[in-house]
């Protein structure tokens, strides 16, 4: 019977399974035979994806948080000091507030042609760590909340709290609280005032520092036992006035956000030479990007140290990486040689070499994603503390997707020049016992 020859249409595929599974013996007895140094340097992929990713995704959100993206306002009013302080106090909810303006002031911008909405805050006191802050239903434009109609009346002792405040504290609809003097809290002595506030609302998470604040009326803010109005110069107890309505003279803010009636730089400047350039009785933080972004580098010059610091482990990890390669070529010369012999052609084995690398990189790169949860999961609470940026560690950014990809590219680069030498061995020579 004559033998048909086979269709090299159907051999080549055949040919091209056997040397993928020809280059995964390869690897996989090298990774079995290697294990103790394999594992290491597996160690140090996943270290060094895990930091780089934890990084970049502690970069890009506070980088986006001071100095990107849209803001809802485009000044700031407050007392004679810093702007970034203002800032800070303002959005951020950090540090001490400057000081205080008269609401004469807030009155004036209220009714300013050129601005289309300004906010009043006015601040110190706070829940449990939470700060309170005091202003308007203007503070409420265009902010989701929970369920609809859940916003504070300003003549009634009501709240409206954020969302992770309402998480840490376990304030609900319905729920009733006593908020403390000052901004710090202290379980030992909370210093709670004897008003007790309910709270009609929980605004949506939109993580950003508002998330950790409460918002009650304005009026509720003066009229709290032990403060005292300065806005005449002259200190008045709140007490004085529960029977009847405050005088604007007594009353003062924090702070006025401000939102411009029309686009353009023009009001901006106009305020600013007014308040800042001829004025001292106030601060006009102008404009926010630019300050956040000077707040940025001020703040966050560590991060950029920390990304030289990341650059430099993932080159470590590729040294170590070429290292463990290069030094088990002696003891897989003969191996190598044995397939060699066999019928292994020198593509296969450089192949095998790099292949190997890569695969190396690739699972560290992988475990990494553990160690950026492990390291977003660790320094989360404090972000957020001192900088009211929240980190979501579970969210896929750009850092989670490039990080792995580059990895197995350095591998497979670390893993050329050990490929190399095998490529370049000599069976017989070696088999013969030759060097």
């Amino acid at each position: 019977m004559p033998v048909v020859p086979e269709d090299p249409a159907r051999a080549r595929p055949r040919s091209g399974s056997l040397r993928l599974g020809a280059l995964w013996l390869i690897i996989s007895r090298s990774l079995r035979q290697h294990a103790l140094s394999t594992s290491i340097t597996v160690l140090s992929a996943a270290l060094a994806s895990g930091l780089v990713m934890a990084l970049f995704t502690v970069h890009g959100a506070t980088r986006s948080a001071f100095s990107g993206g849209q803001f809802a306002y485009d000044a700031i009013l407050g007392a004679p000091g810093s702007q970034e302080q203002l800032v800070l106090n303002t959005l951020f909810h950090l540090d001490a507030s400057p000081g205080n303006i008269p609401w004469a002031m807030y009155r004036e911008l209220a009714e300013d042609p050129r601005i289309e909405r300004a906010v009043p805050y006015a601040l110190g006191d706070n829940y449990k760590g939470y700060r309170i802050i005091g202003t308007t239903l203007e503070a409420f434009h265009g902010r989701s909340l929970v369920a609809p109609g859940e916003l504070f009346d300003p003549r009634q002792r009501q709240a409206v709290v954020g969302a992770a405040v309402a998480h840490a504290t376990g304030l609900v609809r319905n729920s009733t609280f006593q908020p403390s003097h000052g901004l710090t809290y202290d379980p030992r002595d909370p210093k709670a005032h004897a008003e007790r506030y309910v709270v009609t609302g929980v605004l949506a998470p939109t993580g950003t520092p508002d998330d950790r604040v409460i918002y009650i009326p304005i009026e509720g803010v003066y009229r709290l036992g032990g403060h005292e109005l300065r806005g005449s110069g002259v200190a008045i107890k709140s007490e004085e006035f529960k029977q009847r309505e405050i005088p604007d003279e007594h009353k003062e803010v924090s702070a006025v956000l401000l939102r411009f009636s029309r686009a353009g730089v023009t009001p901006g400047l106009q305020l600013n030479f007014q308040v800042n350039v001829v004025g001292n009785a106030a601060t006009l933080a102008w404009p926010i990007a630019q300050v956040m972004a000077g707040l940025y580098m001020k703040l966050f010059w560590a991060i950029e140290v920390l990304g030289i610091v990341a650059g430099m482990v993932v080159l470590v990890t590729a040294g170590a990486l070429l290292a463990s390669l290069y030094n088990t070529m002696n003891e897989r010369r003969r191996d190598l040689a044995v397939l060699r012999a066999l019928g292994a052609r020198r593509s296969t084995v450089f192949a095998a070499i790099v292949g190997e690398a890569a695969l190396i990189a690739l699972i560290g790169s992988l475990l990494g994603f553990g160690v950026n949860a492990l390291i977003l999961a660790r320094v989360r609470g404090l972000v957020l503390d001192h900088t009211g940026v929240l980190l979501e560690y579970g969210a896929i950014g750009p850092a989670q997707l490039w990080t792995p990809a580059l990895m197995v590219l350095i591998g497979a680069l670390a893993g050329v020049l050990p490929a190399l030498k095998a490529y370049s061995t000599d069976p017989c020579r070696t088999l013969a016992g030759g060097p």
